[in-house]
């Protein structure tokens, strides 16, 4: 558990302001989600320390270039299936003052909190900001691939950011094995700090390429098989606590302790299949750190009564589920919001798939085949999407030619729709006005499935156009 700090003398106070605040920007529809966490950071700076200070198991701290949503809804998720109360960031406001927001909607008034451990995403660069304050338990470290140029630089100093947080955690550390750069943070955890992985069989590697094979999966998409021996090189030796061995549809194939499993997931595309393999990874750790002889009962006595007994027989239940009732727990799980979540409009699904960078755009397009479907794309440059557009260069949009792109919209569709006409792949329509557009496509060709790829920001205004027309699960933003 992290170690309490001392709070400013007012600082019983702080969770009536940020609930006020909350409220005032809610009646005034100004500030939005992490306005409250903004205000709070400024007024009471040791508010986030001393609160997640509570939690008696600590805190899993989710972070790396693709996937952090989806992997922490999957662990969050996960460990309340298991029996654990669970604080964490739902909404995909991963920056500190985001997690503060969080908290104030779920802190009593005496600024108490309900939870026996947090799981929470953090972006790259404010999880350095996060670990200077509160040393995580936990951390699950997913990728490093190019992303938000403009704010991060190069791979190498993202990895070094990510380094940070592997310093910090004080209890175990979740590794990707396919990555180097991330695999190479094993070496800055502390002596005490337990390292695992999780990883992918030979036969997957291919399906899930690291930044640094990108030339490579280019050139076996366009049948060049001078590229087969670099993609079939033999899987890092480093062995992998859960490894996923085959994908289907809605289904993986996982060897963990050396046996094979199969689950059944909810989520849609292949690449959640590996964020999926991460997040039990990170479960496990918990569960064997949580196993140990009286960890249960030193976690429970920094609790008052009367909440410790039952802290206690929640953490029993934890610490004694198998790895049937883990995969069990994870086929529970559905998509996060924007993350390959399906909302019916007027008898058409729409998914709202998430892209942000040249590898997760490329592998979700692979994951959502544009056959049976109507293809959108919504592009923005704000600060939260990056400003720096040139990395769709390099991601492959042959596979939307033979049928074409319906509608480009956001603040840089024009420079979408130019980067589509070099790959040949022809353009219906182009509106920068994003709700105009969204409306034009999602009401053409009534009941047929669509796909909608957009930036965060642009996923934001879409999904706040469409709970005007449609049943929109509310995660606390876009409505």
């Amino acid at each position: 558990m992290t170690k309490a700090a001392k709070g400013p003398w007012y600082g019983f106070a702080t969770p009536a302001l940020g609930k006020t605040v909350r409220w005032a920007s809610r009646v005034t529809h100004h500030g939005g989600s992490a306005f409250p966490g903004k205000v709070v950071e400024k007024a009471d700076p040791t508010f986030l320390r001393r609160t997640l200070a509570q939690l008696p198991l600590g805190v899993i701290l989710v972070s790396g270039t693709n996937g952090k949503t989806t992997t922490t809804r999957m662990v969050a998720m996960m460990l309340e299936s298991l029996g654990l109360r669970v604080f964490t960031n739902p909404t995909g406001s991963n920056f500190t003052r985001g997690v503060v927001s969080a908290l104030i909607n779920e802190v009593t008034i005496g600024g108490r909190i309900d939870a026996d451990i947090a799981v929470l995403e953090l972006d790259e660069a404010y999880a350095v900001q996060f670990v200077d304050q509160v040393k995580p338990q936990y951390a699950l470290l997913l990728n490093v691939m190019r992303d938000q140029l403009d704010r991060f630089g190069e791979i190498d100093n993202t990895a070094r950011l990510l380094g940070r947080v592997a310093e910090a955690a004080t209890r175990a550390v979740v590794l990707n094995r396919e990555d180097p750069r991330i695999a190479a943070l094993a070496q800055l955890t502390p002596v005490d700090t337990h390292v695992s992985y999780f990883g992918l069989s030979r036969a997957l590697r291919r399906y899930f390429p690291t930044d640094d094979d990108m030339a490579t999966t280019i050139a076996l998409a366009a049948g060049d098989d001078t590229a087969v021996a670099a993609a079939d090189m033999p899987t890092n030796a480093t062995r992998a606590d859960v490894m996923l061995t085959a994908v289907g549809d809605h289904r993986a194939q996982m060897v963990i302790d050396g046996r094979e499993y199969e689950s059944e997931v909810k989520l849609e595309g292949v690449y959640n299949l590996y964020n999926a393999a991460a997040a039990l990874a990170v479960v496990r750790a918990v569960r064997q750190d949580v196993r140990a002889d009286g960890a249960i009962r030193r976690a429970a006595d920094t609790i008052a009564q009367p909440r410790r007994d039952g802290f206690i027989m929640r953490a029993q239940r934890f610490a004694t589920a198998d790895t049937a009732e883990l995969l069990d727990a994870l086929a529970q799980v559905t998509p996060a919001f924007g993350r390959g979540e399906v909302i019916d409009v007027h008898g058409s699904p729409t998914e709202l798939l998430l892209v942000k960078n040249p590898m997760g755009f490329r592998l979700a397009l692979a994951s959502f085949p544009p056959d049976d479907a109507d293809t959108m794309i919504c592009i923005n440059d704000e600060y939260a999407d990056g400003r720096d557009m040139s990395w769709l260069w390099d991601v492959d949009f042959s596979s939307l030619k033979d049928s074409g792109v319906a509608a480009v919209s956001g603040v840089r569709a024009w420079d979408m729709a130019l980067r589509l006409a070099y790959d040949d792949v022809r353009v219906g329509t182009v509106d920068t006005d994003l709700e105009q557009a969204v409306e034009s496509f999602v009401t053409g060709n009534p009941g047929r499935r669509k796909h909608i790829y957009c930036t965060y920001t642009a996923m934001l205004a879409v999904r706040a156009y469409l709970s005007k027309i449609a049943d929109v699960a509310d995660a606390g933003v876009g409505k």
